[in-house]
């Protein structure tokens, strides 16, 4: 159902699936507690049952709390985030394993995005990943995320976007993953 962010941040969501501009593509996710919501995404996208979710946050805090390793990418943090910056380190147990699909490490990010940062602040952490069926691109038009809309809970229209997808960094190999628009060295 398509809702305005007031009423979205007025609800109580368990294992519902909202969909949602973030700073670079429309993103599909539900909060980390849900299993029901995470395999729901999976199931939705047609997604590899191995490949892990990225987590979206709201805040350093968050950061701290979900990584065992905070001091060692604190620096790229505090300098990228908020923005298009996924980066990859070692979980805490706070990120439950059906998240990450039994790997040690989670992708953390926090969203340059008014819409999505107030979801984040609200729900909290977030398994989030791109609005679109698996091996296909990501969504950036609104009218393109109408055919999904029959099959989530509830979808924020943010309009059009234009931007691409986080860069992902792998902060214990020190190795870029997928190059978007910020550019480690």
């Amino acid at each position: 159902m398509k809702i305005d962010l007031e009423t979205l941040l007025t609800k109580t969501i368990a294992d519902e699936i909202v969909v949602f501009p973030t700073d670079t593509v429309y993103g599909i996710g539900c909060r980390l507690d849900s299993q029901h919501g995470v395999e729901k995404i999976y199931a939705l996208k047609r997604r590899e049952g191995k490949k892990a979710l990225p987590v979206l946050i709201g805040n350093l805090d968050e950061a701290k709390r979900l990584s065992e390793n905070f001091e060692s990418f604190e620096s790229l943090a505090r300098a990228h985030w908020p923005g298009a910056l996924t980066l990859v380190v070692r979980k805490s147990d706070a990120v439950p394993g059906y998240v990450t699909r039994g790997l040690d490490t989670v992708g953390l990010r926090i969203p340059d995005d008014p819409i999505a940062r107030a979801i984040l602040n609200r729900f909290g952490p977030m398994a989030v990943t791109s609005l679109n069926l698996s091996n296909e691109p990501p969504i950036m038009r609104f009218d393109d995320v109408k055919p999904f809309m029959s099959d989530v809970d509830y979808v924020i229209d943010g309009g059009n976007l234009k931007s691409v997808s986080s860069t992902v960094y792998d902060v214990e190999n020190r190795k870029t993953l997928r190059q978007g628009t910020v550019v480690i060295r």
